[in-house]
């Protein structure tokens, strides 16, 4: 990895070259694949961000290895920018721009997310409020095509291509590089925690900090039907201590008990990962300070535990159905028919709510279903680790209708229930059909609905 030296400057040559090999030799393996009519994925390495499922047919095709992008090319201070590879993680990205007084405007919460997951998937944390997802500072992606050309896409000269790359989880090209802005961060991050019992309240309080803009970060957790818990951040450059969460102590629980707290910002930005969310919850002892003295190095953090998972993927296929892990973006306007819904119907606890801001519609969403969302600011309601084994009621299929009734947005990483006709409801069949046609002619890569339904 470069040091931040060495990444405070224009791509070096030698960095360049390096990366146009590499992207050659994909492109030429790709060129290789595409006249033997076999069906393709990506193989990034590293763990997946997706969640394991008993019997997942996604990677029985042939791999096309992109594990060797994994470099930061440049970091330019006076531009606020930063150009990389798609298998840098987000955890390299921010120490390596923090050393700069910067940061990506997004920081997805588990440090093994990588840029390209961000892009091909969704990302959000809590300066989403302001900058939406990770994609939209994003301004320049280089990929390789279906039929193993390299091409750049620009915001501004190659929107429709460039816009669909978003949200095509590897459907489309091969992500071979990245240029995305910065902003201005240091090195303390100062919490408050502000508590209500109704989400009436809770949901006024969040709307009025975002309509303000006066903190740098905004969430919030909702621990019980009168526990919510709204946390407002700011950068600051002194602390007067600092806390950690890092091994011993568990963030999203100071969260109900605390009225502020000091964290460094890397230990802000990754503030969840040492449980991956709250994932630990579901083996009680991971949460006790002496197992965790004993045997945090190992099972601690969410390479860890999401490792731990998939060796554990035969015995989840012994269980009927998994857990429900999801994000779901829910119009701000319908939050509280959601939340009512939520509390009667699902009951699952911490549940994490983000504000996300779209600054523009995308155009992965089908038109008409983008009119009925009529909203520019959403809740991304994230449930992570709700049993799912009722014999009667599926509990994912019900989380995914519910937020298609309230014209919502569900995240693919899971079980998707959709059948095909409503699943094109929801995205954009031409547009996606469109980018399709120039990116992947060949066909070499499945299409979305195809990769993506994934019920059991």
């Amino acid at each position: 990895m470069p040091t931040a030296a060495e990444t405070a400057a224009p791509v070096a040559e030698p960095r360049l070259a390096a990366h146009e090999r590499k992207v050659e030799e994909i492109a030429a393996r790709v060129r290789d694949l595409v006249g033997r009519g076999e069906p393709v994925h990506i193989h990034k390495g590293g763990v997946h961000h997706v969640v394991p499922l008993p019997n997942d047919p996604r990677f029985r095709s042939r791999p096309i290895d992109v594990s060797s992008l994994r470099e930061i090319l440049s970091i330019d201070p006076e531009a606020k920018e930063c150009v990389a590879e798609p298998g840098v993680t987000f955890a390299e990205v921010a120490r390596a721009t923090l050393a700069h007084g910067l940061l990506p405007t997004v920081v997805p919460e588990l440090e093994g997310i990588t840029l390209g997951g961000a892009v091909a998937g969704c990302s959000v944390e809590s300066m989403s409020y302001r900058h939406g997802g990770f994609h939209d500072s994003c301004r320049e992606y280089e990929v390789v095509t279906g039929d193993g050309q390299v091409r750049t896409l620009e915001r501004d000269k190659d929107a429709a291509l460039f816009e669909m790359v978003h949200g095509s989880y590897g459907t489309l090209a091969i992500l071979t590089k990245l240029r995305f802005r910065l902003v201005e961060a240091k090195q303390f991050v100062k919490l408050e925690y502000r508590s209500f019992d109704t989400a009436a309240k809770f949901d006024a309080a969040m709307r009025a900090r975002c309509a303000a803009g006066d903190y740098a970060f905004i969430d919030g957790i909702v621990h019980s039907p009168t526990e919510h818990v709204l946390c407002l951040g700011r950068f600051t450059d002194r602390a007067p201590y600092v806390s950690s969460y890092r091994w011993l102590d568990v963030f999203y629980k100071s969260t109900r008990t605390r009225k502020e707290d000091y964290l460094s910002t890397i230990d802000y930005c990754f503030r969840y990962d040492t449980e991956c969310h709250w994932l630990t919850k579901t083996l009680p002892p991971l949460e006790w300070k002496p197992v965790r003295f004993l045997v945090g190095k190992w099972v601690l953090g969410s390479n860890n535990l999401i490792e731990w998972s998939r060796r554990l993927e035969p015995i989840l296929g012994l269980k009927k159905r998994p857990d429900v892990v999801v994000d779901v973006f829910i119009p701000s306007k319908r939050y509280l028919d959601f939340w009512s819904w939520y509390e009667r119907e699902f009951r699952f606890y911490p549940l994490w709510v983000i504000p996300y801001r779209i600054p523009r519609p995308y155009p992965w969403i089908n038109r008409d279903y983008a009119q009925k969302m009529d909203d520019e600011l959403f809740y991304d309601c994230a449930v992570y680790g709700k049993p799912n084994g009722d014999p009667i009621i599926d509990y994912s299929k019900l989380l995914e209708e519910k937020t298609h009734e309230l014209h919502g947005i569900k995240t693919l990483i899971s079980r998707n229930h959709y059948d095909e006709a409503t699943f094109w409801r929801v995205y954009d069949r031409p547009n996606y059909e469109a980018a399709k046609r120039q990116l992947d002619p060949s066909n070499i890569f499945p299409d979305l609905f195809t990769k993506l339904h994934r019920v059991e």
